[in-house]
């Protein structure tokens, strides 16, 4: 009877541990590299030559205000010598003061344009991941990771999923 019980016990726990195993469900598992999104789909080329002409045109603003403050930094040093010594001062100053104004605005323009960038992406990040839940949802994955947010250090390619999302991207994108 004891050797019956024992063969019964095991024999029930083969068979539950046999049973977990066949059973186990395959996690459906994607990643995805928002930076290669970026720069290659559809909306972030535009968004990229949108961005690189709005600072191409600061900056040929930056640059004909410094050729006029050059121009009248030049035109102080010519009529330098026939200029009291107060009128002197007071043009340094005024070139000075210039020359400080260019940079602060040259400053603010960096700072606006970054604050544009991160605007711009942060609204393409949150379109690219509404785009990827669908997916996840559609194709039955388990989970999808950003590669650099996510922390994955190593992923097969077969389990990316960045051009997937690139098309799709595309395709709403082409619809707006």
């Amino acid at each position: 009877m004891k050797k019956g019980f024992i063969a019964l016990a095991i024999l029930t726990l083969l068979t539950l541990m046999t049973g977990t195993a066949f059973s186990a469900d395959v996690a459906k598992i994607g990643v995805i590299s928002f930076e290669t999104v970026l720069k290659q789909s559809s909306a972030g080329k535009v968004m990229q030559s949108e961005l690189k002409a709005h600072w191409n045109k600061l900056k040929e603003k930056l640059e004909t205000e410094k050729k006029r403050i050059d121009e009248m930094a030049l035109a102080f040093e010519r009529e330098k010598l026939v200029l009291s010594p107060e009128k002197q001062r007071n043009r340094e100053r005024e070139i000075r003061d210039q020359y400080g104004d260019l940079k602060k605005t040259s400053a603010d323009y960096t700072a606006d344009m970054r604050i544009m960038e991160a605007k711009r992406v942060n609204q393409m990040q949150k379109e690219v991941f509404k785009i990827v839940n669908e997916l996840g949802k559609k194709e039955g994955y388990l989970m999808i990771l950003e590669r650099k947010i996510g922390g994955v250090i190593y992923a097969p390619d077969h389990v990316d999923i960045t051009e997937s999302v690139i098309n799709a991207y595309n395709k709403s994108f082409s619809k707006k």
